[in-house]
């Protein structure tokens, strides 16, 4: 914790503060998932820098202090999901800090949580645009070309795949697979088609272990340096606004196209490491409404005279 917060809000108390501290290392430390332990303790952060410009502690916050923050989100325009997530993030810290014995009651339990869209916002590539976008990657080179494939034909997302290592890969049932470690450490395996399998064996070849995925100094990609490679494959590809372009949108695409070209709600689902065929469906909504219309058909069936 900065003492900057300490010295500017002398109000708050320095043993509450420090209690806070830690409860919250030992909450993060129990979180299994890198990617969720940095997103939570963001959160939490900025749940504590709030706390501090009105004189509190997470510690001491009641019902009322969530809520006033959950309106103060909202007012400052953040996304329902963000706000959703960081209410999430509060409510793991509570639940840890109850087992703890430092607190009796997670003053989040009651607090009204924006309602989701049913509807993802984030924008997939069409099958054309996809096709170009693979062909750019092709032409940048076997990693460029085995990240895009498995974003784009596996849905991988991108913490998916740049945590493969390159004894990932495996054989099952005479299937090439890689095993996926998804959300909640949960694993599973996701086929590769030939193409896919042959641009991962280039981009790693010559290694036995390590990272699948590589900068120029050997350590492995981070999302921020995954996301510039999206954008600039989709720049060569030569997509409008290729900065609309992320490695989530390139799993966007992964459920749209699937669907479209037949796969099963079912098998897109476990495909994507969905838990909730619902989550499936969110992204699919925003074009299936249109280019899927039973509109289209019908008409067609009517003009059948």
């Amino acid at each position: 914790m900065s003492t900057d917060l300490v010295t500017t809000h002398p109000a708050v108390n320095l043993e509450a503060l420090t209690a806070t501290e830690n409860i919250r290392a030992r909450w993060l430390k129990s979180l299994r998932n890198e990617n969720t332990r940095a997103a939570y303790g963001r959160d939490l952060e900025h749940f504590t820098a709030w706390c501090a410009a009105e004189g509190g502690t997470p510690m001491a916050a009641g019902r009322e202090a969530v809520d006033t923050y959950a309106d103060a989100m909202a007012g400052d325009g953040l996304s329902a999901p963000t706000i959703v997530r960081r209410l999430a993030a509060l409510s793991s810290f509570y639940e840890y800090a109850i087992d703890a014995g430092a607190i009796t009651s997670n003053p989040t339990a009651r607090v009204t949580r924006p309602k989701l869209s049913k509807v993802s916002p984030t924008l997939g590539l069409s099958k054309g645009e996809a096709a170009a976008f693979l062909e750019a990657a092709e032409n940048a080179g076997p990693r460029d070309y085995a990240l895009a494939r498995l974003l784009i034909l596996n849905g991988l997302r991108v913490s998916e795949a740049l945590g493969l290592d390159v004894e990932s890969v495996q054989t099952e049932r005479g299937h090439y697979a890689v095993q996926v470690t998804g959300k909640g450490s949960q694993k599973r395996l996701a086929a590769l088609d030939p193409e896919t399998r042959h641009a991962l064996e280039l981009a790693t070849a010559g290694k036995e272990t390590g990272p699948a995925f590589v900068d120029a100094e050997g350590n492995r990609l981070n999302r921020y340096q995954a996301a510039r490679i999206v954008t600039r494959l989709a720049r060569a590809a030569g997509i409008e606004n290729p900065k609309r372009i992320t490695p989530h949108s390139c799993r966007h695409t992964f459920v749209t196209l699937a669907l479209d070209a037949g796969v099963s709600l079912r098998d897109v689902q476990d495909g994507a490491g969905h838990a909730s065929p619902e989550t499936t469906r969110r992204y699919d909504r925003a074009r299936g409404q249109l280019d899927r219309s039973p509109t289209y058909r019908l008409a067609a069936y009517l003009a059948e005279q």
